[in-house]
Formats: C-alpha cells, sequence, structure tokens
C-alpha cells in the first residue's frame, strides 16, 4: 500500500507539490535561524575569547585571584617547557602564550622631551613568527589603519584613536614606562610601524600591541608570561570539554594552592563570563524554541487545512466501501511521506544558507561603530550537528498530527448521509 501511496503522491502534483514546498520552505527557516542564533550569540563569547580569556587560560593560581590587576610579579616561569607540555596532552588545543601589561606611553619631541604622553595597557603576543596564528586570531592585518605589520624587533602596533591622542604616526618613537616582573621600574623604546583600529570603544580607548619576545626584554620576564590561553581548534567554544579539561589539569596538581602553582580555567570560569555563557545557552534555547513552536503551528495548520480540503475525496472513498480505518492509515501514510520529503529538501536547504553565512558572514561594522560593548562586527552562523535533525520535528511531526487531528471527522462520518453531502 506504501508503494501504491507513493506512486499516487508523485503522479498528482496536486496532492504533493504545494504540501511539499511549505513544509521545506518552513525547515528550511527553522535550520537556518537556529544556526544563526547559535552563531550570533557564541561571535560573541569568541570575541572575548580572543581578545583576554582564552577558552581555556593557564596562570599561576596567585594571578587567577587578581586578574584583573594583571600582576605579572606572579607570572608564569618556564613557558616554553609548560607550553610544550601543553601542546602534547591537549592535542585538540592551540596554545599561546601572552603578557597583559600597563604603564605610560611617552612621546619625546627632536630634544627628547615629553612631548606628549597618557596611560596606556599593552598586549604582549607572538607577532613576529610567521607560524603563529595570533594574527589571524586578533584580526590585526585587516584592522590596519596606516603603516604596516611589526616586522622586526621593538616594533609596535598603536590603537588608531589613541596614536591620534598622542598626535604619534608610524615611524615615530614611543617610550613605555612601567614596571618589571620583579617591582622596578623600565623604560623601554618602541618603534610605531603602524595603527589598528578594533572597531570597539572599549578595546580602542589605549593600547598598545607589541611582540612577546620584546615585552619580556621590557618587562624583565625571560622565558615567562603572565598566562597561556588555550583555543580549540574547532574554532568554537565548548563548554563542557573546556570544564573538563581544566578539573583534569588542576586534578593532575594535586590541588596544589602555591601561589605560582599553574592552574587551568575555563572561558566560563573568568570573572563574569559564566554567567554570560550560561545566559547565552538558556537565551539560545529559549529563541530556537519559540521559533521552532511557532513554524509548527504553522505546518501544523498547513496538515490541518490540507486533510480538510480532501473532505469531498474521503467522503467518496468512504461511499465506495473503503474502511474508515484503512482511509485514516492512508492519509497518515502520505503526510509521513509528504513530511519526510519536505524536511529532507528543507533541512539540506537551511544547511547550505547556513553554511554560506558561516563561511561569508554579514558585516554589521557599519552601526557597531562607537560601541562599548565587545560585540561581533560580523554576524555568522554556527552549524551545530542538532541542526541535522532540528528540522523534522516542524517539518514531520507537525504535519502529520495536523492530519491526523483532520482525519478525525472520518470516524464521524455517517455513511447514510454521504450521497446527501456529495450531492450538494
Amino acid at each position: 500500500m506504501i508503494k501504491f501511496l507513493l506512486i499516487g503522491l508523485i503522479r498528482d502534483k496536486s496532492r504533493s507539490r504545494i504540501p511539499v514546498i511549505v513544509v521545506s520552505i518552513g525547515v528550511a527557516l527553522t535550520v537556518l535561524m537556529h544556526a544563526y542564533i547559535t552563531g550570533f550569540m557564541g561571535d560573541i563569547i569568541e570575541i572575548n575569547a580572543r581578545v583576554t580569556h582564552g577558552h581555556l587560560k593557564v596562570m599561576t593560581a596567585g594571578y587567577s585571584e587578581n586578574m584583573q590587576q594583571m600582576p605579572n610579579d606572579l607570572a608564569l616561569t618556564d613557558v616554553s617547557s609548560l607550553t610544550e607540555e601543553l601542546r602534547q596532552k591537549y592535542a585538540g588545543v592551540e596554545w599561546s602564550p601572552r603578557i597583559q601589561f600597563a604603564g605610560i606611553a611617552d612621546v619625546p619631541d627632536e630634544n627628547g622631551e615629553t612631548r606628549t604622553q597618557g596611560p596606556a595597557m599593552g598586549l604582549g603576543l607572538d607577532l613576529l613568527d610567521p607560524q603563529s596564528p595570533e594574527r589571524e586570531r586578533m584580526n590585526l592585518e585587516g584592522s590596519l589603519v596606516r603603516g604596516s605589520m611589526p616586522g622586526k624587533a621593538n616594533e609596535v602596533l598603536l590603537i588608531e584613536l589613541f596614536s591620534r591622542k598622542l598626535d604619534v604616526n608610524p615611524g615615530d618613537r614611543i617610550t613605555f614606562i612601567g614596571s618589571t616582573m620583579y617591582g622596578s621600574m623600565t623604560i623601554h623604546d618602541f618603534t610605531v610601524s603602524g595603527t589598528v583600529s578594533m572597531g570597539q570603544e572599549a578595546l580602542d580607548r589605549g593600547m598598545i600591541i607589541a611582540d612577546i619576545g620584546d615585552v619580556r626584554i621590557a618587562l624583565d620576564m625571560e622565558n615567562a608570561a603572565g598566562e597561556i590561553l588555550g583555543f580549540f581548534r574547532e574554532g568554537f567554544y565548548d563548554d563542557e570539554i573546556a570544564m573538563e579539561n581544566a578539573a583534569a589539569f588542576n586534578g593532575a596538581d594535586g590541588g596544589n594552592a602555591k601561589d605560582l602553582a599553574p592552574v587551568m580555567k575555563s572561558l566560563s570560569q573568568q570573572g563574569t563570563m559564566g554567567s554570560y555563557v550560561g545566559m547565552t545557552k538558556s537565551w539560545s534555547a529559549m529563541i530556537s524554541m519559540v521559533f521552532i513552536i511557532a513554524m509548527s503551528l504553522v505546518l501544523w495548520n498547513a496538515g490541518l487545512l490540507g486533510g480538510m480540503r480532501r473532505y469531498g475525496e474521503v467522503g467518496i472513498r468512504l461511499a465506495m466501501g473503503e474502511d474508515k480505518g484503512h482511509t485514516y492509515r492512508s492519509m497518515i501514510y502520505e503526510a509521513v511521506m509528504i513530511g519526510l520529503a519536505g524536511s529532507v529538501v528543507g533541512t539540506v536547504i537551511g544547511l547550505f544558507l547556513a553554511w554560506l553565512l558561516q563561511k561569508y558572514g554579514i558585516d554589521i561594522s557599519g552601526i557597531m561603530q562607537g560601541s562599548a560593548l565587545m560585540m561581533p562586527t560580523v554576524i555568522r552562523a554556527n552549524i551545530n550537528p542538532v541542526d541535522y535533525y532540528l528540522g523534522f520535528i516542524p517539518g514531520l511531526i507537525s504535519t502529520v498530527v495536523g492530519t491526523m487531528l483532520s482525519g478525525i471527522g472520518i470516524y464521524k462520518r455517517q455513511t447514510a448521509r454521504l450521497f446527501k453531502e456529495l450531492e450538494a
């Protein structure tokens, strides 16, 4: 019977074409919207991860308790061997040492006297190694406004707004005044190779981006780093895996609570990011569920109306002596076939559109200018395993339920009144 019904649906386009198209559109929208919401909410997390938090962060116990103060006197030592150990234990994570520091950026005049100066935040990362992913991770080349990327020692990048405030141009010399890892004063000269704009006021207020090797020399931090950031190679933060890795690392260390003992924290364990990660999960689930319910109601209604439009056909079949149960089951079988076909087609279309949005994104940098929030300037989707079957909830289940409800009327039909209804 199933083969007979399938042939009938293929030959009778009026019974299959429109329902399959409606289901396909609804499923495609459901898959695309879920991938878009997941990607958009995840992008905000990724920005914070790339700039400061990482998906995982290794630091000393003392440093972790005062991260906001950037206490480099509690920095990690023997970083090269620790980084190599992390790369061997966690093959699915990229590890990059960084140093955050603060001080005063002093701009001398032609006589060496102070011309302008201002407070500056500093970020030391691997800029000169061509194999390092840090340039791409921070999108420095894409954010370049003037000048060029650092190509040799003691060349740094300044935030564009900060350089305008200090009246500094590429090629000019600036002097960093701060404190070393051991608390003594340091004065170190840098050359501005270029300026960048991160697109966020929170980052563009005043920052120096330098190679970590130069920062180590300036702060007397040989083979040391304030923190080692880990990033999942898949490109997206997974809180469960991050928590497992952190727990395993800290457990292997025997719970050593000494100030200089290395500890690992996931992104959700750093500051207020835990609340934000939880809130992101809740919002994504709620928004997706509302959209799924809405699409389910639409497709349920489509199945209901489709069954009601066949009221006359059902009457003829019953008048010819067909069993009510057989008629009802055949309608359900047809709904299952239509729902499956529409769900498969819609899922393929939705995944393709989500892939385009994930690969190319939507640039909204024009409306994000002046924002003080860490928001993404390019909206991208994020295709998850759930997107491969999520569309079958509204596409198959709702269509079948709608047909089942509309078909209940079959059992209420009285054979004695069928011919009168057909004559009318």
